[in-house]
């Protein structure tokens, strides 16, 4: 009997190991998964820095902050947005994404670029990317670094090409159109460059009025300065100034007189929008985040988005305007994307 039990025992453990085993295989294939992903490394963290324009200019910012998020959805990247109130705040936003290492962070802007380089030095381990300023420019070149420059003079020219044409079917003997730049700075100054050239190239007769509100933010200095050009007899306003901007377009719809986007498609403010400028800081975002992701990017040089390669162009253009003349505007559309239209100026003369 005793001899029995004992055989029964160990029968009894033995189903109990083949039990553990089971159980033991079901814990591994758990344990495998959590192995696997974490083989695939930490998610990647990506944080963006504002300029002081914020994410409310409904154009550069804005569209940065959509860049970040379709990549946190399609990338399944974790990000951030800092928001700088002054200049003074670009050092220390920089400064605290690259100390809680971030993959990847990205400064929204011309203004930062002294900012960046100097943090890029303090962090060489953190890969950095700025809108608008050229790597090449920065006095250190640092390695870790990226720009992300714009064509804006092409995306001007489309959009002066149009107010040329349509200041000489709307507008009777005087033909007058004007744009609205917030500081002279070169991206600025490029849109603006292109706008006037397009202009002209479609209305040899137009004339071209331009100013500086010398801000990004207040919209009031800038529907101020929009209301003086449209006293003069400015039939179409172009803002680059961006949420500053938004109160040369507000001055646009008070005088009935069309306006002209920047950035960001911006038609949605009213059907005094003629169209905008359209300059895709949310797909250079995107795809800088992308590139980071698959090993690909490379600091030490620049990326340059334009029409050919659908990083700038025209946006949505007014339902009022004849079909003719849009149909013109794309044709020269794809005239610069197929190189035919070259040396469109760059510089305010």
């Amino acid at each position: 009997m005793v001899r029995r039990l004992t055989l029964l025992a160990v029968l009894a453990l033995t189903l109990a190991g083949c039990g553990s085993d089971e159980e033991s295989a079901g814990t591994t294939g758990e344990e495998t998964a959590a192995a696997t992903t974490e083989a695939a490394g930490p998610e990647l963290k990506v944080g963006l820095v504002t300029d002081i324009g914020g994410l409310d200019d409904r154009s550069f910012n804005f569209l940065g902050n959509q860049g970040l998020e379709r990549a946190q959805d399609e990338l399944g990247v974790e990000g951030r947005v800092l928001i700088s109130k002054a200049d003074a705040d670009y050092v220390p936003n920089l400064t605290s994404l690259a100390k809680q290492d971030y993959d990847l962070v990205i400064a929204v802007g011309f203004l930062m670029a002294q900012a960046l380089e100097t943090v890029a030095a303090r962090y060489p381990d953190v890969s950095f990317a700025i809108i608008d300023y050229s790597q090449s420019a920065m006095a250190a070149k640092p390695k870790n670094v990226r720009g992300l420059l714009f064509k804006e003079q092409e995306a001007g020219y489309l959009v002066g090409y149009l107010a040329g044409l349509l200041a000489k079917q709307e507008a009777g003997s005087r033909q007058v159109i004007g744009s609205v730049g917030g500081l002279k700075i070169p991206p600025v100054d490029r849109y603006i460059a292109g706008y006037q050239a397009g202009a002209k190239a479609a209305n040899p007769e137009i004339e071209t009025l331009n100013a500086y509100s010398q801000d990004f933010v207040d919209q009031a200095k800038c529907k101020e300065v929009a209301l003086d050009q449209i006293g003069r007899g400015a039939r179409v306003i172009f803002q680059v100034a961006g949420q500053c901007g938004l109160g040369a377009l507000s001055a646009a719809e008070e005088k009935n007189v069309r306006g002209i986007g920047v950035d960001a498609d911006q038609a949605y403010l009213g059907e005094h929008v003629l169209t905008s400028a359209l300059k895709k800081v949310d797909v250079a975002v995107f795809q800088t985040i992308q590139a980071v992701q698959d090993g690909s990017f490379a600091g030490g040089e620049n990326t340059i988005f334009d029409v050919a390669s659908g990083g700038v162009g025209l946006g949505e253009v007014a339902s009022d305007v004849p079909a003719d003349l849009v149909s013109r505007v794309n044709e020269i559309q794809d005239n610069i994307a197929a190189g035919n239209v070259a040396d469109i100026p760059e510089t305010v003369r």
